[in-house]
């Protein structure tokens, strides 16, 4: 059967163009502002503190999504021809409801790409194609995405809820007529975090085609000066609900902070130079020591005057393993001589005051004792022979990590 063309004056087609296009416009602000709205009342309460993220590999930060879609179709005809009159924006007569699956990923916390597939069936305007009142379709997009919320106040690895528009494009077909056309589409999406692996997502979307795709002829002649704007294609408007699955790594880690390393490994060489320092004043008090014994040899005082100087041993913040085996070897000394007099010897726990609460730190000294006296057992020392003390948290030596220590000093 052959299409029916109306004719209609000129005054007419502009108030439809112009009534049509206020309607448009007016449902994708009342969309957005109701995603906007909704989302601000999920957002989370907790502060959101800026920090730049180090990019994930390739198969990181990947996801699925599957949603409903409830269309509207405009046909480019319909504002050429008096045929749209009680059908209304949102008629039966033109609302129809589909399926849509997409895959993609996020590059950035603010940036990702999105395959999406859109499948549902149109309906033409009857009084247009009376034959063909309704009509397959599919549409395969590829879109950008831009995630506001990140973009704006910063990555956030528990926010509730994030703002999403997107922009793209891709091919669409008519399967009952066998068409095909190149379309544009633009959207936002509002999406609520349920867990790490699953998002409940609204989405509101436009997608323009070329004009003809529903199988109606053009109702306006080539060069007419209505051929342009809303009029001159096909529309489809739809509202989506549907799950995101976050597939694989869906978070991003913080970038080191360089000049927190810096700090970490200078108070690490602070700390080694300082035991090479006290290494050193305990060589040259030995030597002193030594150098006396060989005169009034009396060896065994001497002796007992250089084991009397505390020998440290160094601890990372909050543990109680010794950091380094190097510290031992001093303890060593100490121990032979203990074995060789039949000494005791008494191992002082400490912790910095600077971090944990008072009974935390007690107890970190009494473990950082018995760790050393441990060692010192394993020398050979008779544990009934050593005394273990906790003296807590104190701000004795600078930098504050020095006062991370056990202390080793023969006491009798």
């Amino acid at each position: 059967m052959p299409h029916i063309v109306y004719a209609v004056d000129a005054p007419f087609v502009s108030n439809t163009f112009n009534k049509q296009d206020n309607k448009m416009k007016k449902l994708i602000m009342a969309l957005a502002l109701a995603g906007a709205s909704l989302g601000v009342s999920a957002q989370d309460s907790d502060p959101v503190q800026k920090y730049s993220v180090a990019t994930n590999s390739f198969w990181s930060n990947w996801f699925v999504q599957v949603g409903g879609d409830w269309n509207v179709w405009y046909s480019s005809q319909e504002h050429h021809n008096d045929n749209h009159n009680g059908m209304g924006f949102f008629g039966s007569e033109r609302r129809t409801f589909g399926g849509a699956l997409a895959i993609g990923k996020w590059f950035t916390p603010g940036l990702g790409l999105r395959t999406k597939l859109q499948a549902w069936q149109g309906k033409n305007i009857p009084a247009l194609n009376p034959d063909a009142t309704k009509f397959d379709e599919w549409i395969l997009n590829e879109h950008v995405m831009f995630n506001l919320s990140n973009l704006v106040l910063g990555y956030n690895p528990n926010r509730v809820w994030n703002l999403i528009p997107f922009v793209g494009g891709g091919v669409a077909r008519n399967m009952s007529d066998n068409l095909y056309a190149m379309q544009l589409s633009v959207g936002i999406q509002s999406a609520w975090r349920v867990s790490r692996k699953l998002n409940v997502y609204l989405e509101a979307g436009w997608n323009r085609l070329e004009d003809n795709f529903d199988g109606a002829q053009s109702a306006l002649m080539p060069g007419s000066s209505n051929n342009r704007g809303w009029d001159s294609r096909d529309n489809n408007v739809y509202g989506e609900i549907g799950l995101t699955f976050n597939i694989g790594r869906a978070t991003w880690d913080k970038v080191p902070d360089v000049e927190a390393i810096k700090a970490m490994s200078q108070s690490q060489i602070d700390a080694l130079n300082a035991q090479l320092y006290d290494a050193n004043v305990e060589s040259a008090r030995l030597k002193n020591l030594l150098d006396e014994q060989s005169k009034k040899e009396e060896t065994p005082k001497a002796v007992k005057e250089f084991v009397t100087t505390p020998v440290s041993v160094f601890f990372n913040l909050n543990r109680a393993d010794i950091a380094s085996q190097k510290d031992l070897v001093n303890v060593r000394a100490l121990a032979d001589y203990a074995k060789a007099n039949g000494s005791k010897l008494t191992v002082t726990g400490y912790a910095d005051s600077a971090t944990g609460s008072d009974e935390v730190n007690r107890k970190l000294s009494e473990s950082r004792a018995s760790a050393v006296a441990d060692e010192l057992v394993k020398m050979g020392v008779d544990r009934a022979r050593i005394v273990t003390v906790g003296k807590g948290g104190v701000d004795e030596l600078s930098p504050v990590s020095f006062n991370r220590r056990a202390t080793v000093q023969v006491s009798e």
